[in-house]
């Protein structure tokens, strides 16, 4: 045999491992199948007593309840702009709504079986009983609180027009459990998968100690009638604030500046310390789908404001996507714990004038990402992604010192078990 044909040979049998490997190894989608999310919620009819499944049937008793709901990433859940590019680039794969829009009232087709775990062999057929419209609803009251006809909840004591029974995990995560505990799949080297919040919740401080569950920071206790003409009664806004919103973000996180020397002199080296804080959160921060990660950033201005230097670091997670999904590292911060990033700037002296501005910054996305997103999938929203969540400017001047104690601490704030804000 020559040399070409053995070297021919090996290109042939590395062309046949790498088909083997993208077809019979690699799955198509990013996370891996748990039996209870690789299916629809089961079809639900409508309970006795109410003449829909749509939220705005709920919405005729608990009419504050579906307010919030409506204005909540639950109900944007499949029109989101940024869901459908993705999932354009995923090649509208069934799999992802069944988190997007779980009940199978609400899904195109029925799944019948799934080969191997290969989303893309599914054996599908036309579900006869889908709702385009009702699709729309994406995360909809149903999908949470009705089960074989019969509305579910947290009180033990309920008396409606409709039949209802209590369901302890309304009280605790494990209501978030399906749809926030995304697993990774063969091939994919993961320690946490994507939307893995729930996997990240540390429960020894927040939830032994303080008592916190998820519902605490993103479905805030409130006392209300929890239907039109009902008792006050103590129940939770329907909101879910999270990683899509800035204010959600600053309350998680404390940042403080620092530096040394603290009364420095012309020609000193000033070293300015930025610590970061996961105060609020009871997950790593950031959290949910990898691409969100945070900058620290450190500008360095002339008198005209000009930037003359300037520093940034990155806390995320970095992936690599090929041949396999391997986690290279993840230097996100767990719960209440703090990273310190440090910056050296000389401190001028003479008529020269020089501002040190600090930054924090969080981004929903990379810059590439959304670029793709927009260019190739049909991304449309200009809705921001990615927010300044701190930012302040030291002058180098005399009075730094009086500047760094005024800024000391942070104006944000940690969520307490009840939901409201604690310093």
């Amino acid at each position: 045999m020559t040399r070409w044909m053995k070297i021919a040979l090996a290109g042939l049998g590395l062309a046949g491992l790498a088909y083997f490997y993208y077809t019979e190894i690699k799955p198509v989608v990013i996370f891996g199948l748990r039996d209870d999310y690789a299916r629809a919620i089961p079809y639900q009819a409508v309970p006795a007593g109410l003449d829909s499944l749509k939220a705005e049937s709920c919405g005729t008793c608990h009419r504050e309840i579906y307010e919030e709901w409506k204005s909540s990433i639950h109900a944007q859940a499949y029109d989101d702009p940024f869901f459908q590019a993705y999932w354009a680039k995923d090649k509208h794969i069934w799999v992802c709504l069944n988190c997007h829009t779980p009940l199978e009232n609400q899904q195109p087709t029925l799944i019948k079986e799934i080969p191997r775990g290969r989303v893309e062999r599914a054996v599908q057929e036309v579900n006869p009983r889908f709702d385009p419209d009702y699709q729309k609803e994406a995360i909809t009251c149903a999908a949470c609180h009705v089960r074989d006809g019969v509305i579910h909840g947290p009180y033990e004591d309920s008396a409606a027009p409709h039949p209802t029974k209590f369901d302890p995990s309304f009280r605790t995560a494990q209501i978030c459990y399906r749809c926030h505990n995304v697993v990774s799949g063969p091939a994919q080297f993961y320690n946490v998968g994507p939307c893995g919040t729930y996997a990240e919740y540390e429960g020894k401080y927040f939830m032994q100690e303080r008592g916190f569950i998820c519902q605490s920071c993103h479905m805030p206790e409130v006392d209300r009638p929890v239907a039109d003409g009902s008792p006050i009664r103590r129940g939770r806004r329907h909101l879910w604030r999270g990683g899509h919103d800035p204010d959600m973000i600053k309350r998680a996180v404390a940042v403080e500046v620092t530096a040394e020397p603290r009364r420095p002199k012309p020609g000193d080296n000033v070293t300015f310390t930025l610590t970061l804080v996961n105060a609020g959160a009871g997950h790593k921060i950031p959290t949910g789908d990898p691409d969100r990660h945070f900058t620290v950033e450190f500008d360095v201005e002339d008198a005209s404001g000009r930037v003359v230097a300037h520093q940034q670091d990155t806390m995320g997670r970095w992936i690599l996507w090929q041949p396999a999904i391997l986690e290279l590292y993840d230097n996100r911060l767990l719960p209440l714990a703090s990273r310190d990033y440090r910056f050296r700037q000389k401190f001028p002296g003479g008529a020269e004038r020089l501002t040190v501005k600090a930054r924090v910054r969080y981004h929903i996305l990379t810059d590439g990402q959304h670029e793709m997103l927009t260019k190739k999938y049909g991304l449309t929203a200009d809705d921001p992604y990615s927010f300044v969540i701190y930012e302040r400017a030291f002058p180098l001047t005399d009075d730094l010192p009086g500047l760094l104690q005024a800024a000391s601490g942070s104006d944000t704030q940690a969520c307490r078990a009840d939901g409201k804000a604690a310093g």
